[in-house]
């Protein structure tokens, strides 16, 4: 482990799972708060979180338990004029996919267009509320409509993203440790990468993330098993890699730690 890595920043989705629905989650409000408050506890810095019309009071709630932990809010899918509440509620992060969905998961398929258009929306309005982007990086043409944005919006430092492996559907990609060094290498400078993988084989590629500097993502949403395939919550795989994460000789952030390395200020 090289002696000036930065420590590790882990983000938990204690959210439902897309692809096994019947395990348990957290759906209340303040049973996700709850839970929020044990990922932190457990390590995670970063809370991606799940709504659809109740970001206010979820926002709220979470803050009020998690301390300096940032607050991440997914559901990507949705449509850009349909994710203001995350603005206006002043959330640290906003989800962002950089191409399009094309998920297959038991309960349904998830395909949605999000043009150029949309991504340049997206950056204005982060600029005019404070609220940073997380890009989703599916594949290497997300990639290239990263740069683009770099290229003509104006995006805080360091850009925050996360590549994913081993979702299902047209944007699927191998969850391989070649097909992380490949799309890694690919990444413009000024990025932070998060690393998030969907099955069971999540271990080597999350270990090389840890032993190279990058980051990673774990919970329910992910891949709502342990290392010896039982249901775990997000906050029991939370504490599973930083136990990982240890063995590897990496520390793992503070809340306090990753807002710094990311550039955000206090909490709100």
């Amino acid at each position: 482990m090289a002696p000036d890595m930065p420590p590790l920043i882990i983000t938990a989705t204690p959210n439902k799972s897309w692809l096994n629905p019947e395990l348990a989650y957290p759906e209340a409000i303040a049973d996700v708060a709850a839970e929020a408050e044990r990922c932190v506890a457990g390590g995670a810095s970063i809370l991606h979180l799940h709504s659809v019309s109740e970001w206010v009071p979820l926002i709220a709630a979470v803050r009020a338990v998690a301390g300096d932990a940032l607050v991440q809010c997914g559901m990507s899918s949705m449509l850009l004029e349909d994710r203001m509440d995350i603005y206006e509620q002043g959330a640290d992060m906003i989800s962002i996919i950089a191409s399009h969905h094309a998920e297959a998961f038991p309960e349904g398929d998830v395909d949605v267009l999000h043009p150029m258009t949309e991504l340049l929306g997206y950056c204005k309005l982060c600029a005019e509320h404070g609220v940073r982007p997380e890009f989703e990086i599916w594949h290497s043409g997300s990639i290239w409509n990263l740069k683009y944005l770099l290229d003509h919006t104006e995006l805080a430092r360091p850009v925050i993203n996360t590549l994913f492996f081993g979702w299902p559907g047209g944007t699927w990609s191998p969850p391989t440790i070649e097909e992380y060094l490949a799309r890694r290498q690919l990444m413009p400078p000024g990025c932070v990468v998060t690393v998030s993988v969907m099955g069971p084989e999540r271990y080597g590629i999350l270990a090389a993330a840890i032993t190279s500097g990058d980051h990673v993502r774990v919970g329910t949403e992910d891949y709502g098993y342990d290392r010896w395939g039982k249901p775990a919550q997000a906050s029991e795989l939370v504490t599973e890699l930083a136990g990982l994460a240890e063995a590897l000789g990496r520390p793992v952030a503070t809340p306090g730690e990753a807002r710094k390395m990311l550039a955000f200020g206090p909490a709100r």
